[in-house]
């Protein structure tokens, strides 16, 4: 990581120094820019983003006493990993995390059904699909390094407990602030800072006016009754329980992955835990009928323990300790929107809502929490960019367009998956010679259970595919696949996509052809004096006068030579800036394909050697363009429809 840009500082680099207006600290101010509603993986994401910016004033609410400590959730999946990268406490969540290497699958024994068998291992996540590996990680573990980031940040973002939303009003000629949210006090201690304001209001309430409100206050979103949307779907189709607990067995995959289909129904996942000891165990109940609830008053945690047991024979099972337990309903449902702008109606939104609020399914994908967190992502660079006057409110209105898309396309997905695991095996589902047809599917369909099936439509956000053949390896519209490369000035190997960090810029690539990056001419140089030195230039057009010249759109080359055969000291000054309150150069916008490993970028990501191209990142990790690297008036078309002027800023 890069630090002591504005002079030395001594002490933990991870720790920034408090905003000069003071940290937010707890207690509700009457106005706010953000007001995040719940402190779950979608609530922290986003507040753990706005933190970062001081001069954004965001608050979160939680209508809980205090932070969470067990979770519910505990699958991270390939892509959520790439995206705690950029918070920085990816590494965290692989030293403390289960690394999930292996599937297994089990069925009934054709000759003994009352015994299972092993009918297959797969490799859980395919080579080359992400750097970052499918990890276990307790939820609240997850929300403890979201505080951390929150608690280290310049604005000191604390969650204010105890609060729940009760009225939620927007009034557009309400000044700066038009959205009026009503709190109440849930608990008995108030915080010192909103305690005489609790008082005085009526019903023991407090009212926060802010210019944006977020829900992700769970799927029985107050904020989301409150702007008149529900969810629809299936309310509940199937029961099933789980728990965690820490077992003695003879079960040979035990710390694998499992999928166990038994002939006398009790069909069970098992989900190594962290630690090395702790289980988790999903158990079929049964199917629900039409309008049927599930009748929790008959379920104990022995009735799980023992459906476990008789699936596991012949192997023994003992629960040494149960460390937490639970029944629920499996349902896919879905909001028609996720922000307040009514079907026919033309404004840019001010509440949304995400995570849970707005989509729930079944926890057998282990998609919850991730889908909830990519919700966040996407919409908080984007109430970011609005907030710093870099683009319009409308850029707003994308996360609905966005965000719904993917949670249908996970939504119908897990409708499938969640039959095809719960259904019996039969001749037609398994035919002779072939693996079972869960075993099948979940290998066919890796890429959802990884995270890496979200691809964004065009759009002004997302380019289109017209110069894709340049790079067929990054597709635009998903994610920024990570590959090896070394950096330049001090020859370190390292991932490419741990240069993008959830600071909310853009990113250009410009991946350069097989020529002399020092010649008078060469493709690199004549891109970097064009976004340099031109008027036009959409880095020098949409970055106000006296900031870094990477601060808004951040420039990096790839070159395809050796690192000893690139000279640094001819490099563009754009890709060697002065930045920071001293000038200081920034070395670490130049990278080399890592050919000495058989890992060079270029192969791996298919780009065009001859012509070389540029690659437009999206602030939440996402492709943006292709582009080749003379396209000036192309770039400068793509930002201009994403980013104000400087002037307007």
């Amino acid at each position: 990581m890069q630090y002591h840009l504005n002079g030395f500082r001594a002490g933990d680099p991870e720790v920034f120094d408090p905003a000069p207006d003071g940290p937010a600290g707890s207690g509700l101010p009457e106005c706010v820019d953000v007001l995040i509603v719940g402190c779950g993986p979608a609530g922290l994401t986003l507040a753990a983003q706005l933190a970062a910016f001081p001069e954004i004033s965001t608050r979160i609410v939680e209508r809980k006493s205090g932070p969470m400590e067990r979770g519910q959730a505990d699958g991270i999946s390939c892509r959520s990993m790439e995206m705690f990268n950029a918070f920085g406490f990816a590494d965290t969540v692989k030293r403390q995390g289960y690394w999930v290497n292996e599937t297994t699958f089990w069925k009934a024994n054709p000759g003994q059904p009352e015994h299972i068998m092993r009918t297959g291992r797969v490799q859980d996540v395919e080579d080359g699909l992400s750097e970052m590996p499918h990890m276990i990680l307790n939820q609240a573990r997850v929300h403890d390094m979201y505080l951390s980031v929150m608690a280290k940040s310049p604005s000191r973002l604390v969650p204010d407990y105890g609060l729940e939303v009760v009225a939620v009003k927007t009034d557009e000629d309400g000044g700066d602030y038009p959205v009026a949210v009503t709190l109440q006090r849930v608990d008995a201690a108030a915080t010192p800072a909103d305690a005489d304001r609790l008082a005085k209001e009526p019903g023991g309430t407090v009212t926060v006016r802010a210019k944006y409100v977020v829900g992700c206050d769970g799927a029985r979103s107050n904020v989301r009754r409150e702007i008149g949307l529900e969810l629809k779907g299936d309310s509940a189709n199937q029961a099933w329980g789980v728990m965690d607990v820490l077992a003695v067995t003879d079960f040979p995959d035990i710390r694998c992955k499992t999928l166990i289909q038994a002939s006398s129904g009790g069909n069970i996942l098992i989900i190594p835990r962290e630690g090395g000891y702790l289980l988790r165990f999903y158990v079929e109940l049964g199917s629900l009928g039409a309008g049927e609830r599930l009748a929790r008053d008959e379920i104990t945690v022995d009735r799980l323990i023992e459906t476990v047991q008789r699936t596991f024979r012949p192997y023994s099972f003992a629960v040494k300790e149960v460390v937490w337990w639970s029944v629920y309903e499996i349902g896919q449902r879905l909001s028609d929107r996720f922000d307040d702008v009514a079907e026919g109606e033309d404004r840019p939104p001010r509440i949304f809502i995400a995570g849970d609020a707005c989509h729930t399914h079944s926890p057998k994908a282990g998609q919850g929490m991730n889908v909830s967190m990519g919700d966040a992502f996407n919409l908080g660079w984007k109430l970011v960019s609005v907030l710093k006057g870099r683009s319009s409110p409308d850029l707003l209105s994308t996360y609905s367009a966005e965000r719904q898309a993917v949670a249908r396309d996970l939504i119908e997905f897990d409708r499938q998956w969640a039959k095809i695991i719960s259904e019996r095996a039969t001749a037609e589902t398994d035919a002779a010679g072939e693996a079972p047809k869960f075993q099948r599917y979940f290998v066919e369909h890796g890429r959802y259970t990884a995270g890496m099936s979200v691809a964004y439509e065009p759009s002004v956000l997302t380019g289109a595919a017209t110069w894709q053949s340049l790079a067929p390896g990054f597709p635009v519209g998903e994610r920024f696949h990570s590959a090896p490369v070394i950096r330049l000035a001090d020859a370190k190997p390292m991932e490419i996509g741990d240069t993008v960090k959830a600071d909310a810029r853009w990113r250009i690539y410009a991946f350069t052809p097989a020529e002399d990056p020092a010649a008078e001419g060469s493709a690199i140089r004549k891109l970097c004096d064009f976004l340099a030195a031109d008027p036009a230039s959409p880095v020098r057009h949409h970055t106000s006068r006296g900031l870094d010249v990477d601060a808004v759109i951040d420039l990096r080359a790839v070159f395809q030579q050796p690192a000893h055969d690139i000279a640094l000291e001819t490099m563009p000054a754009i890709l060697l800036p002065n930045k920071g309150r001293l000038g200081l150069v920034d070395y670490e916008k130049i990278f080399c394909a890592d050919g000495a490993s058989g890992q060079d970028i270029f192969d791996l990501r298919h780009v065009d050697r001859q012509n070389g191209c540029l690659v437009v990142v999206r602030p939440d990790q996402y492709v943006a363009h292709i582009l080749p690297l003379d396209a000036h008036d192309e770039l400068v078309r793509f930002f201009a429809g994403v980013l104000l002027p400087a002037a307007a800023a």
